[in-house]
């Protein structure tokens, strides 16, 4: 989720508000981790650009759709979508991608304090130098192929850690890339020339249109949080 373009509308809040409430209430699994996961980001002044409940929960159901049992994320920040994605189910296991270890070790604490620390595989480093690690890690039979990705780090680099994620992932596995509708901007040819966030979200898309290695679509999305979106794919 970036901050660059927030927008904010009290509908979208009480929607978002409404819809956690009942689907995801306190009594749910990890209710009180998550929550503790965005108290624990907030107090230790980590970015306010998290996944919303409801985007979070949307992830989790994605993953549970496809059975999905190895998992990478790209951009860790505070570990909320990563409990999101590790309590998928009883077999999951996620390698989550961080650039920044103050980030990393926050992240690690909610992670543990949720019970998940076994389920959850921290890599500290540049997301380009880590999914190069990973996708030599595959070639050497040392892991397996990826059934979920979760890309929601530095813009710039959307199209890279989209390849890398494809090569690694079996037919069948979802790739989805957050934040690439940027308030609408993504439609601006004008506005790339001089923001590189839209300018990568625009080459992510575009190539991911002419990949047929994948059938996609983009997503428009509202909440509390933001306008903006993902691009969904499906790895043939």
């Amino acid at each position: 989720m970036s901050s660059q373009y927030h927008e904010k509308d009290s509908r979208w809040t009480a929607v978002d508000t409404y819809g956690i409430s009942h689907l995801h209430p306190p009594s749910a699994p990890y209710h009180d981790a998550l929550i503790s996961a965005a108290k624990r980001a907030k107090e230790q002044a980590l970015p306010d650009i998290a996944v919303s409940p409801l985007q979070g929960q949307f992830l989790q159901l994605q993953a549970r759709f496809i059975g999905a049992k190895h998992i990478l994320e790209v951009g860790t920040l505070g570990g909320y979508s990563t409990i999101w994605l590790a309590s998928t189910g009883p077999e999951a296991k996620v390698v989550t991608v961080e650039v920044d270890p103050h980030h990393a070790a926050v992240a690690k604490e909610s992670i543990e304090s949720a019970g998940l620390g076994e389920r959850v595989e921290i890599r500290e480093g540049a997301g380009v130098d880590v999914l190069t690690k990973l996708e030599e890690e595959v070639a050497a039979g040392k892991r397996e192929k990826l059934d979920f990705t979760f890309i929601d780090a530095d813009k710039e680099n959307n199209l890279f850690y989209f390849e890398k994620a494809l090569e690694i992932s079996r037919s069948g596995a979802c790739i989805i890339v957050d934040n690439v509708v940027r308030k609408g901007a993504v439609a601006d040819e004008e506005q790339a020339k001089s923001d590189s966030a839209i300018k990568g979200s625009r080459k992510v898309i575009e190539a991911a249109a002419k990949n047929k290695r994948v059938d996609a679509t983009l997503m428009q999305t509202v909440g509390e949080k933001n306008y903006d979106g993902m691009l969904i794919c499906r790895v043939k």
